[in-house]
């Protein structure tokens, strides 16, 4: 009774927060729709829009970005750090064996409040490479890049102010589209000059890591803009620290990385996996020659720096400087199940460390009886739901769930005391006695 008053009182408490009934939870809401659709750029198309009862137009959340930005700003706290495990939704083409779904899951890690630059950026950064060094889904990178690089070049490029952020959504297609037909579109359709977009195309073709960061501060384009200066001496620093943090060998500074969403305000990054290997990021590549052919099987992580979000919220419109990173679930699990099935590997769906069966009939009442006392004994067990199972389907049943050890109980081991125990994996059997049985258990699932 205790946990539900608890619980009661944290939604009065989160009630009270969003404005009870007085309206105000459906202001946030409204302003909430308003700054989905200002911030994420050409992709606000993907946003789910709903109306109420009352006609009052909202949307399902896109990610789980704006929903902290909002809530930092509603609670008016300045430093945190967190993760969130949540679903959105996006009105997209679904690619089942991509992973690409409308209604999915996202891991969103943020660190929020004033630092020192790219000290929390790169932390990000490492935690990426770390999760993906971890799960061993093969090889990859992760492409870094920064806003004020993009609107600089940009600039020097002769891309009218009006139209820095519809080409920068063409130029996030280079990782799905041909330069060829990036080019045309930005000419084509968003009206650009196709010298501008030439030299455009001289810079979104390298990549490198701190060199090229160097080499583009004496560039004597880029040098005349002071956002790109500051965001390649930025670069520089963020690669100091990733050497430090000995992630290097997978982090490239690739000039063609653009995320359409509008509320990036400084570096921004993705995770990409590769079939043919991760490109050299030691030094760059010439400019204007293509980048060493890496075949991108998709991107399974991306983020940014987003300094001005938080502030849309806030009534007198206060800044928190906040960088994070956002993780696809489906698409790692996609991955994950793709390259257990092509190893023909057994994937295990159950945490069951032993299946408890019977090998004659009239046997229920002992299985149970051993079931609750491995179930007491803290053991992972179950029983077949049936009261005279074959043992045969007992067996094929551990085969494939996956589960490790089965205790089989018959006739003759009732008599002796004893009972079988049978590994899954090897098929070798034990007689064991029955109190010996919950050691012997726990011996054999530690070693595995």
């Amino acid at each position: 009774m205790l946990q539900i008053d608890e619980e009661v009182a944290k939604l009065l408490e989160l009630k009270a927060q969003l404005g009870g009934d007085d309206g105000k939870h459906q202001f946030v809401l409204k302003t909430a729709k308003e700054t989905l659709t200002g911030k994420y750029g050409e992709d606000s198309k993907l946003i789910y829009d709903l109306k109420d009862q009352g006609g009052e137009l909202l949307s399902l959340r896109y990610d789980l970005t704006v929903p902290f930005a909002r809530y930092l700003a509603m609670n008016k706290i300045t430093n945190i750090k967190r993760y969130h495990i949540a679903k959105v939704y996006r009105r997209d083409n679904p690619a089942m064996t991509r992973g690409r779904y409308r209604e999915f899951y996202q891991c969103d890690f943020d660190i929020a409040g004033q630092y020192d630059a790219m000290i929390p950026d790169a932390e990000c950064l490492k935690i990426v490479h770390e999760i993906l060094s971890e799960l061993d889904l093969g090889d990859f990178r992760i492409k870094v890049n920064d806003r004020r690089i993009l609107d600089g070049m940009f600039a020097v490029c002769g891309v009218p102010d009006d139209k820095f952020r519809t080409i920068c959504s063409t130029v996030d297609k280079l990782d799905k589209m041909a330069w060829e037909d990036v080019k045309k579109e930005m000419v084509n359709e968003k009206g650009l000059s196709e010298e501008a977009a030439d030299q455009i195309g001289e810079y979104v073709s390298m990549q490198g890591g701190m060199d090229l960061a160097e080499r583009l501060l004496q560039d004597q384009k880029m040098s005349q803009s002071k956002q790109a200066c500051a965001g390649l001496s930025d670069i520089k620093l963020l690669f100091s620290y990733l050497q430090l943090f000995q992630v290097t060998d997978k982090v490239v500074f690739d000039l063609s990385l653009a995320r359409g969403l509008d509320y990036y305000t400084g570096i921004i990054y993705e995770a990409v996996l590769t079939q043919a290997g991760v490109a050299p990021v030691s030094t760059e590549t010439p400019q204007g020659a293509p980048a060493e052919e890496s075949v991108s099987v998709g991107s399974v992580a991306g983020g940014g720096r987003y300094d001005g979000l938080v502030g849309m919220f806030d009534p007198k419109g206060r800044k928190v400087p906040c960088v994070g990173v956002s993780i696809g679930i489906e698409r790692v699990f996609s991955i994950m199940e793709q390259k257990a099935e092509a190893s023909a590997e057994k994937v295990r769906t159950t945490e069951v460390q032993v299946m408890v069966a019977s090998a004659q009939k009239n046997l229920l009442e002992e299985r149970l009886k051993l079931v609750t006392e491995l179930w007491k004994a803290g053991i992972k067990a179950e029983v077949m739901y049936k009261k005279n199972p074959k043992l045969l389907s007992q067996l094929q049943h551990c085969e494939e769930s996956g589960i490790p050890l089965v205790a089989i109980l018959g006739e003759q081991e009732l008599k002796d005391g004893v009972v079988k125990l049978r590994v899954v994996s090897t098929r070798e059997e034990f007689d064991i006695c029955r109190a010996g049985l919950l050691d012997e258990i726990r011996r054999r699932t530690s070693e595995a």
